[in-house]
């Protein structure tokens, strides 16, 4: 029996958090429980209005909006995931887990009850948001306005994609922030491009004015504007980049200076970048020169060599003479004294 008793005994491992959401948002609830045997896992809610009470939720409530995913392998995990979240999603959440075989039986009552494990869930109404466009001396002005805002504002964040441009801990509702409007300031990623004949020269222009660009053309010292149905030419452009492709480089067709011109609402901006292509025989020289000067010494060396050896070779007959003759006398002495 006690043995029994203690293999009911249930245990939460991970409990859900309270959390703060705005209308529209989603929430998301996680609960994990051990016990031998594995222990289900239930979620119930109650509502902050006073007549509100305890009500199961599963998987499809509230207009399919609820998801509740369970697995139960070597313990019992359960999240609840709430979408688009009204005001009436706001209250106490409730993850209940139990392992007694009776525990969801409707007349006989459970030896271990159900132990459960809470959390707040605040849904607050989404602030309404009004904006506003205006041109002042040259400059954008751009406003919001938050209406019935919640609690006191801590502040405020202006940002272009993920470029924080101006941030603040004012509390005011209503807050500007001003762009330079020009047309466009246009740099060339690298005014000086290198490319080796037969591959793929790549030239690059950018541009972060405002307002955008709306159109970039490209050309080659003042020709017809370069397009993709040319050929070789290939452009690929955005709001604040372009990018020309040329294709197999030609030395004697592709080599000079090309200008990316870029237009918007207040002008047009441009810059060049000079391309040189290079030839495919062009990374050879150095070794070729090394070669041609190791030649030249080899041939001074040889030269030199030959203009040596027969002034060697008359001195080396100087000496054998000058040899045969010392001996031939040293022998007519010694026969003298021998007579």
């Amino acid at each position: 029996l006690a043995a029994a008793s203690l293999s009911l005994q249930t245990g939460f491992i991970k409990s859900p958090l309270s959390q703060k959401r705005l209308t529209q948002d989603s929430v998301e609830l996680h609960c994990e429980a051990i016990g031998n045997p594995i222990p289900e896992i239930q979620w119930w809610f109650e509502g902050n209005e006073p007549n509100e009470t305890y009500a199961q939720l599963w998987d499809g409530a509230r207009q399919d909006r609820v998801k509740i995913n369970a697995t139960y392998n070597l313990h019992s995990t359960s999240t609840i995931y709430i979408a688009n979240v009204t005001v009436d999603d706001s209250g106490m959440y409730e993850c209940r887990a139990s392992n007694d075989p009776d525990r969801n039986h409707l007349s006989k009552s459970p030896k271990v009850k159900w132990i459960r494990s809470q959390a707040n869930v605040f849904v607050i109404e989404r602030p309404n948001i009004v904006t506003l466009v205006t041109v002042d001396s040259g400059k954008l002005i751009l406003s919001c306005n938050m209406t019935t805002p919640y609690g006191a504002m801590e502040g405020h964040e202006w940002r272009s994609g993920d470029k924080v441009l101006q941030k603040d801990t004012e509390s005011n509702c209503l807050v500007s922030f001003s762009l330079a409007i020009v047309p466009p300031q246009v740099v060339a990623y690298k005014k000086s491009e290198h490319g080796n004949e037969g591959d793929t020269g790549v030239l690059t222009c950018k541009s972060s004015s405002f307002p955008p660009v709306s159109a970039w053309v490209w050309y080659k010292n003042g020709q017809e504007p370069l397009i993709n149905d040319s050929g070789r030419f290939i452009v690929k452009s955005g709001s604040n980049k372009t990018e020309l492709r040329i294709l197999k480089l030609n030395i004697e067709e592709d080599t000079g200076n090309y200008h990316c011109n870029a237009t918007n609402s207040f002008g047009f901006g441009g810059a060049t970048v000079n391309l040189r292509v290079r030839s495919r025989l062009a990374a050879l020289w150095p070794f070729l020169g090394i070669v041609a000067e190791v030649l030249v010494l080899v041939t001074i060396i040889f030269i030199y060599e030959k203009r040596r050896k027969p002034d060697e070779v008359l001195d080396g007959k100087r000496h054998l003479g000058k040899s045969n003759a010392t001996n031939h006398k040293d022998k007519n002495v010694r026969q003298r004294n021998a007579n």
